[in-house]
């Protein structure tokens, strides 16, 4: 089943352009040491982190990068990314807002992602496949680039899962019947609430050698976590 007539909105691209770069720009403002930053280092994180699951998304669908298309992508991230820099003292401290962002970009950039494959034709696996790779694709280009393990392959609180969750359920509707974009605000609300229950929850998938239980994310050192036995 196609949509040929679906495009994703340019203002809800633009919004998921725009909250990754600013989510890229305050993670590398955080960097100290020797590790640290100038500010075209922090912009550069920021604008890959926006603009790299559009990109990796039109790439595996052999279609001309839409945030090629137009001056406002790069426009957004780039100023997305200033934003982030400028806030990133103040968003730091508030690391709830930080998580919750991160669920939001990956959830966009997933449900983007998912749709736009099955709107071109591509079956149900390799459409929920390029869904995955463009919600997880700027948090992997961002690892690259700082030379950090990329965090999708190491023991962590639900984040490809989540993504892959709410792809799943956006192909699913759409098989059954439903429209692109009804299926789409499920799968983004899907994956937004099972990133965050992850890290509220310190949950991940088991460690290759499960040979003691530690704290999954690094980001759940800042928030309560809610474990069963409490």
């Amino acid at each position: 089943m196609t949509d040929s007539v679906f495009v994703i909105p340019l203002w809800a691209d633009l919004l998921a352009v725009g909250l990754g770069g600013i989510q890229g720009a305050v993670f590398a403002a955080g960097f100290r040491g020797q590790r640290r930053l100038d500010f075209l280092g922090v912009a550069i994180i920021g604008i890959m982190v926006g603009m790299g699951g559009g990109l990796i998304r039109d790439l595996l669908l052999n279609a001309t990068p839409a945030t090629l298309q137009s001056n406002w992508y790069l426009l957004t991230a780039t100023g997305a990314s200033l934003v982030g820099m400028l806030l990133a003292g103040p968003l730091t401290r508030l690391n709830g807002v930080i998580v919750g962002l991160d669920a939001v970009v990956i959830a966009l950039f997933g449900a983007f992602g998912t749709s736009k494959a099955l709107a071109v034709g591509l079956p149900v696996v390799p459409a929920v496949f390029v869904g995955v790779c463009a919600a997880v694709g700027g948090g992997v280009l961002r690892d690259v680039l700082v030379g950090l393990p990329v965090a999708i392959m190491h023991v962590g609180s639900l984040y490809a899962v989540a993504a892959g969750a709410g792809c799943v359920a956006l192909a699913g509707l759409h098989g059954l019947g439903v429209a692109l974009v009804p299926a789409a605000v499920v799968g983004i609300v899907l994956t937004a609430v099972i990133r965050l229950l992850a890290v509220i929850f310190d949950v991940s998938l088991p460690e290759q050698r499960m040979l003691h239980r530690r704290k999954v994310a690094v980001e759940t050192t800042a928030i309560p976590v809610i474990r069963p036995d409490a």
